[in-house]
């Protein structure tokens, strides 16, 4: 279904309330080009695996409004992954209101998502960062940086005893790219690492 994935681990803040993580999936669109395919990740082999690396590309940060929850019993037929990736996040799991355009014109079941309160429909919603009370709905800010994935293959080329140029897969090209999802909470106390130092 073309779907991508994100769960993020926040640790609780135990003398504020919280419980000991709090768990967070972002699911959005997977478009072609933006990773390589897994068949060519299983043929080009790393030297040295252990070696920490650095990104060749750094990718600019995309900012994303996940205004529709996704029911976690329901979201097996958006991908197969979902109940295993996010199934400490179960009341937690965002998308964006076009990808769902995107997969509803693909057949998926439109009964696993819910429209979210927007701050253009309640006018007293508030970014949490904001928001004064801890118990109060708001609009939370989650930040994530992903240090290095493989983005592109590369080609090498080679020249044939004629003469004759031809080009050959010879590795892969990694990209570092930052997210920040904007989403409702319906209390503050939700989001206490969105607020102003």
């Amino acid at each position: 279904q073309e779907v991508k994935i994100f769960r993020a681990l926040i640790l609780g803040e135990l003398e504020r309330g919280q419980s000991q993580f709090q768990a967070l999936c972002f699911v959005t669109r997977l478009h072609r080009n933006e990773i390589i395919p897994s068949e060519s990740m299983a043929k080009l082999r790393q030297k040295n695996p252990r070696t920490v690396r650095q990104a060749e590309e750094v990718r600019g940060l995309e900012h994303l409004s996940m205004d529709v929850a996704v029911n976690f019993s329901k979201g097996a037929q958006l991908s197969s992954h979902l109940h295993n990736v996010c199934a400490e996040a179960k009341e937690a799991i965002y998308t964006r209101e076009e990808d769902v355009k995107f997969w509803l014109e693909k057949g998926v079941d439109g009964s696993m998502f819910e429209v979210l309160p927007q701050g253009s429909d309640v006018p007293e919603l508030q970014r949490c960062r904001l928001c004064p009370d801890r118990w109060k709905p708001c609009i939370c800010s989650y930040s994530l940086s992903i240090e290095w994935y493989p983005c592109m293959l590369k080609y090498c080329k080679s020249r044939d005893a004629g003469g004759k140029v031809s080009s050959y897969k010879c590795g892969i090209r990694s990209c570092q790219k930052g997210y920040t999802f904007d989403y409702y909470v319906p209390q503050k106390q939700l989001c206490l690492w969105d607020e102003e130092t």
